[in-house]
């Protein structure tokens, strides 16, 4: 059975990872790559809305090892979306808040 907090992780990072299909593939993008476009704003926007999970991690009392993990795939996909073109398309495929969500999956999973 899926825990209603579980199930909100998910949809979240459904939304800002792989909510937008490209017709006639299977490649998935997010709400996340889209608002990067915009430079560095639309960066800093993502890096809030991927601060959502460590809130979450946070709240449900995570190990600090599983804090720094999420942390730092926070960290890569914002350093990373910052490049110029390269890093809009990096987003769209790190999918930091996908591995995040799996690392509280985990968690939960354990409790």
């Amino acid at each position: 059975m899926i825990t209603p907090k579980k199930a909100t992780l998910e949809r979240f990072s459904q939304i800002t990872d792989s909510s937008i299909r490209i017709p006639f593939t299977n490649f998935k993008f997010g709400v996340e790559a889209i608002i990067g476009i915009v430079p560095v704003i639309g960066d800093f926007a993502g890096l809030i809305l991927s601060s959502y999970v460590l809130f979450e991690a946070q709240r449900l009392g995570v190990s600090w090892h599983i804090k720094f993990r999420i942390l730092l795939n926070i960290a890569i996909d914002f350093i990373g979306g910052l490049v110029p073109i390269l890093g809009d398309i990096f987003d769209a495929f790190f999918k930091a808040n996908t591995r995040n969500t799996c690392l509280l999956k985990n968690h939960i999973k354990k409790i």
